[in-house]
């Protein structure tokens, strides 16, 4: 027993030792440490255990904790989010990649939150974005027109579909541009009309090559100009999305999706096929080294992507345009929007029921980018 109490004693000295000189900022850098390397689990699950707070105006989100607008802000007006809402003033270094907000939809807006971005795009400049099925959310050209044509000489670029609709042929594809105003603005190409080119994937675990339309080599700098909504595959579909299935060739997207086996676009593995997005994405990121920029439109948010002819009505509002260097922290900033929007439950449904999350977890996986991210709106 006295062997015991030295033991004790000891132990209890110890502690107190360790414990000296230890300023209580100290143990909260600790505690903030380990949040930032906690990762977002699936689903509203995660949302319960952590608090969320609202993007632009700090307030609590589903847990209830008690937390003000100033422990939420960061210095110079900057939102300090992370993954899925989670409130992680910690991030606040320069390494984390910002995104640049604006509530204003419009052609004003969107022109703001890219010149937010101080890019320099030079060369030929290609526009990525979605032609849309006829009667889809696609971007309107009173929108989007404004930014196009403030380039010298852009050219708007897409690829085929894989799965048949008015896109899935050159000539009926050029056909619904000319019909969205697309061709009105600018030079259209469909990169893959006259087949593909291969890239290659370092770091998957799925694909080791992705096929893109065969004119992408082409352009020097890419504008990914996404609309963020739902998908009945992906979940949701942002910026990763638009640099994956959507610069993919056809026969690209049949292999994406596939999540590289080669076998049925449709019956194959969930994950697989998620995480073969970004694998593609970090692809197209790799090649271009660094010549790329992403802006993702949240109006008109849809449970159903562009390529639905009848997609279902919004049951949500209008957020804003938001924009990055970085594609994963974009997208999960959107995706932290919906979370914290108060009508944004079938949005949340449709990205939870195709495990969406995980696309963002294999991008930050393989190094396409950061889940974390400092949120700066520019209207405030």
């Amino acid at each position: 027993m006295r062997k015991i109490a030295v033991c004790l004693l000891a132990a209890v000295f110890i502690l107190t030792i360790s414990g000296c000189g230890k300023s209580s900022g100290d143990s909260l850098k600790g505690q903030e440490t380990e949040h930032q390397q906690s990762s977002t689990t699936q689903g509203m699950e995660s949302v319960l255990e952590t608090d969320t707070v609202d993007a632009t105006s700090g307030k609590t989100g589903q847990n209830g904790n008690d937390t003000s607008a100033q422990e939420t802000l960061a210095a110079d007006d900057e939102t300090v989010s992370n993954q899925n809402g989670q409130n992680n003033n910690a991030v606040q270094d320069s390494d984390v990649p910002v995104v640049y907000m604006s509530t204003d939809i419009s052609a004003e807006g969107l022109m703001a939150v890219y010149e937010a971005l101080e890019a320099s795009p030079s060369g030929n400049i290609a526009i990525k974005l979605s032609t849309g099925e006829p009667g889809s959310n696609y971007l309107r050209t009173d929108l989007i027109g404004t930014l196009v044509q403030s380039f010298d000489d852009p050219t708007i670029v897409e690829c085929n579909t894989a799965y048949g609709g008015s896109r899935a042929n050159t000539a009926m594809h050029y056909q619904v541009a000319m019909e969205h105003g697309y061709t009105a603005i600018a030079d259209v190409d469909i990169m893959d009309e006259d087949g593909s080119m291969t890239l290659s994937v370092e770091g998957g675990d799925n694909l080791t090559e992705n096929y893109v339309g065969a004119n992408f080599a082409n352009y020097d700098y890419y504008v990914i100009l996404s609309h963020f909504k739902g998908h009945a595959m992906a979940g949701f579909g942002g910026a990763i999305k638009n640099i994956s299935i959507g610069i993919a060739s056809a026969d690209g997207k049949a292999h994406i999706h596939s999540g590289g086996t080669g076998g049925s676009m449709w019956g194959g593995d969930q994950d697989a096929f998620l995480e073969s997005m970004a694998e593609a994405g970090k692809s197209v990121v790799d090649y271009l080294d660094g010549n790329i920029l992403y802006i993702n439109v949240m109006n008109r948010l849809s449970v159903d992507c562009d390529c639905d002819g009848n997609p279902a009505e919004p049951d949500m509002h209008d957020i804003g345009i938001l924009a990055s260097f970085d594609p994963v922290a974009l997208d999960q900033a959107c995706v932290d929007l919906v979370y914290e929007a108060e009508d944004g439950q079938s949005l949340i449904n449709r990205i939870e029921s195709r495990n969406g999350l995980h696309t963002l977890e294999q991008a930050e996986k393989i190094g396409l980018g950061s889940r974390e991210y400092r949120l700066v709106n520019i209207n405030e």
